[in-house]
């Protein structure tokens, strides 16, 4: 069966597709970001999306780096998504990735005093920002302490 009225045109163009050393089209969410991408405005709006998204996770990310829990995950997950549309990304998360392992394997070599004092400085600047956090939005944790003593 032939797929067009132009006789055997696909039959030839089907052949030739198969001798050349072309790979076929990717599949999966490659194909279609690839598909995504091959117009101008599919690329832009991508790149706007994409910039967007990986934007509010970095910026989320930081604001919840002196909080327990995932900040630093946040930032690094928003660099990746940034690093899939935009070369400075992927270079920034490289520095950081590489500056992480350099930090953490000088941490594993200290001594416990060193490891304490870390522990300590970290858990004062994070109480220095909760505090400073709490006490623009109206609770003086100072304050509220002092009545109970």
């Amino acid at each position: 069966m032939q797929d067009s009225d132009m006789g055997d045109a696909d039959v030839f163009k089907d052949e030739a597709a198969d001798r050349s050393g072309m790979p076929g089209r990717r599949t999966g969410i490659q194909g279609w970001l690839d598909g995504v991408r091959s117009t101008r405005t599919g690329a832009l709006t991508l790149k706007i999306v994409i910039g967007l998204i990986g934007t509010v996770m970095v910026v989320g990310g930081l604001v919840m780096v002196p909080f327990p829990g995932p900040g630093w995950l946040v930032v690094f997950a928003g660099l990746a998504v940034l690093a899939t549309e935009f070369h400075w990304a992927h270079k920034v998360l490289e520095f950081g990735k590489r500056t992480l392992h350099v930090w953490t394997e000088w941490y594993k070599r200290q001594g416990w005093t060193v490891r304490v004092i870390v522990l300590v400085v970290t858990l004062a600047a994070a109480g220095v920002i909760v505090y400073f956090g709490l006490r623009t939005l109206g609770f003086d944790v100072l304050e509220i302490a002092q009545r109970f003593i």
